[in-house]
């Protein structure tokens, strides 16, 4: 979720007719917050390895979930959890005629209600993806394999890295997570995301 998300896919180019319906919505009902364009292509890539189900807390007005439904294969389903009853209401419309999403209403952590994913998106700001928050329980949420992205950090210049001067905990959280491996991508300037990778479990040693 970005500041002016919503506004930046004005000059983002060709945009899936899923995507402009969404950001469509999000300027009607003065949604701001959406994912950047940046982001969204991110995950339009990323849901094309999905094989089973996507996951998304945050779903805003539903942009990402739409680029994301942009990229999945067909036969994946997408679940997005939205605390706000309005905005819940808002992305349900835009996907009502895609059976394959749903749109559930509450806090993040109703995604555990339809896991386990191959692609989790959490959402609402890099500081509030702690350990503490149960939608953050990649070991219980990603299937073997599965991938988890989280958004709207600003890029790393120096490690450890930092965030208003202190030690950026959220982030080492994720970039020593021990069940994953992960990166971070820089989007742009300002923008950069981390993506993990859950592990698999070693294999059984041979007889």
């Amino acid at each position: 979720m970005s500041l002016s998300g919503t506004d930046a896919h004005a000059a983002a180019g060709p945009l899936p007719p899923l995507v402009r319906r969404a950001v469509a919505a999000a300027r009607r009902h003065g949604f701001p917050h959406s994912c950047r364009p940046e982001q969204g292509r991110l995950l339009l890539a990323l849901a094309g390895g999905a094989r089973g189900a996507v996951g998304e807390t945050g779903t805003g007005c539903g942009v990402g979930l739409a680029w994301l439904a942009s990229g999945a294969r067909p036969g994946v389903r997408l679940v997005s959890v939205e605390r706000d009853p309005e905005r819940a209401r808002i992305a349900a419309e835009v996907f009502a005629d895609r059976p394959e999403v749903e749109v559930l209403t509450g806090e993040s952590r109703r995604i555990g209600e339809r896991g386990p994913y191959d692609l989790l998106v959490l959402d609402g700001g890099g500081q509030g993806k702690a350990e503490h928050d149960p939608a953050a329980d990649v070991g219980r949420l990603l299937a073997p394999g599965g991938t988890v992205v989280l958004d709207d950090f600003t890029p790393a210049t120096s490690w450890p890295p930092l965030h208003e001067g202190a030690v950026d905990r959220a982030r080492l959280h994720w970039l020593e997570h021990p069940a994953l491996h992960t990166v971070e991508l820089r989007l742009a300037g300002d923008l950069a995301a981390l993506v993990g990778t859950r592990r698999r479990p070693p294999a059984p040693p041979s007889a």
